[in-house]
């Protein structure tokens, strides 16, 4: 029904964003990698789709194509719901998934909250093919790491609100959270002088959740 929605952004979290667009404000579902994406925007363009359901109509937006396809082709996998393909796109990079998935990476995929053995082999056998003949596995392209100083218990508190919502228990949240910082601290020290660009209380947001994703 709606291709796109472009309009001032109201509001904006991990989770989702308010679009207006000639004073009606259209709230829409959001992975990490489009929250990332709007940052320093005030206004933006989301390739939407719209769930339909007998309870609710549920908008969902990318900031890609390539993302709004492959969520497209998450659902039409048996067992795999907008929130469960939302969760995937949201623990990895849309060429990241797709490399995992032309490769038959099940353990990768699996690591996913959420994701089962089976339903891993399902996305590998029923796309595998797909993703390939499309041959769209490119770079991402670097970015670099955007810190928030001083933030580290906002970050923290603003992380566990969107694992919640995402569907992860407040307690599993609160210890994935907890043990994905201890991590990156660890990395960050383990790395020289003058190459880790951070603190070790800097992490991005979207960083601390895929993160703590990967370790629920």
């Amino acid at each position: 029904m709606f291709a796109y929605i472009e309009g001032n952004i109201t509001y904006k979290d991990p989770t989702y964003v308010v679009l207006d667009v000639q004073g009606i404000g259209y709230e829409i579902k959001i992975s990490l990698n489009t929250f990332d994406a709007l940052k320093d925007h005030s206004k933006f363009k989301l390739y939407t789709y719209l769930h339909v359901r007998e309870d609710a109509q549920i908008l969902f937006g990318f900031a890609r194509e390539e993302e709004k396809r492959l969520f497209l082709d998450l659902l039409s996998i048996s067992g795999v719901g907008p929130s469960l393909a939302l969760m995937l796109l949201s623990s990895m990079q849309v060429e990241e998934l797709k490399i995992a998935i032309a490769e038959g990476e099940v353990k990768t995929i699996q690591r996913v909250k959420g994701i089962g053995a089976k339903t891993a082999q399902r996305l590998v056998l029923e796309l595998q093919d797909k993703v390939k003949k499309e041959q769209l596995i490119t770079s991402s392209g670097g970015q670099g790491v955007t810190t928030i100083p001083g933030r580290y218990n906002t970050v923290k508190s603003e992380a566990l609100s969107a694992l919640v919502t995402l569907g992860v228990s407040r307690s599993a949240a609160e210890k994935s959270i907890d043990k994905a910082l201890s991590e990156w601290q660890k990395k960050q020290r383990s790395l020289p002088a003058g190459e880790s660009g951070a603190s070790e209380t800097e992490i991005r947001l979207e960083e601390l959740i895929k993160l703590a994703l990967k370790t629920t």
